[in-house]
Parts: C-alpha cells; sequence; structure tokens
C-alpha cells in the first residue's frame, strides 16, 4: 500500500506552514472508523498549537496527539519533517477509554 498525499490550504503547526498532510497506510487498519476525511480534519484541529516531540531522530520530529473531535477522543501519531511543508500521520484512531 502506497502513501496518499493530499494539498491543502496553507495553515501554521508549530510555527511551520503546512501544505500537505501524507497519509501512512498503516491507517488503513483502523478503516472501520477512521477515513482520510477524518484525518484531515484531526490534522486541522492542530492548526495553530504548538506541540512538544515525543521523540527526534534525524530530520524527523514524532508526537502523539489526543484529539478532541466531535465529542469523541482520537489518538494520532504525526510526523514533522525539517524544513519541509507537510505533516505526516503515522495513524489515527479512536480511542475508546476516554
Amino acid at each position: 500500500m502506497e502513501r496518499r498525499v493530499f494539498k491543502i490550504n496553507p495553515v501554521i503547526i508549530n510555527r511551520t506552514s503546512i501544505e500537505e498532510i501524507i497519509i501512512d497506510s498503516h491507517v488503513d487498519k483502523h478503516s472501520d472508523h477512521i477515513s482520510d476525511e477524518l484525518i484531515i480534519e484531526l490534522v486541522s484541529e492542530l492548526v495553530h498549537t504548538e506541540h512538544i516531540p515525543q521523540t527526534i531522530k534525524e530530520n524527523f520530529q514524532y508526537f502523539v496527539s489526543e484529539i478532541s473531535h466531535n465529542q469523541k477522543i482520537y489518538k494520532m501519531v504525526w510526523l514533522l519533517e525539517n524544513h519541509k511543508f507537510y505533516v505526516g500521520v503515522i495513524t489515527a484512531f479512536r480511542d475508546r477509554r476516554l
């Protein structure tokens, strides 16, 4: 499976102008409750916010966010690459524990 790329109107996340969302195929294992459209909505919840990376490896900063959307809580693992203008979504799922 391949990654899916979506162009978006530029938004600011962690003081970086983001122009694309790249969704990893790993997300597909949650396709019973996660869609590309929902992931784009979840990323929009990050706009104008600051996040501290959980891990930094080489040029990548990795984040884990709990996002409230439509009265549900989702967990999203995502990344930013240094000097790039996209958010990479590694996985996202509804957190039913919360």
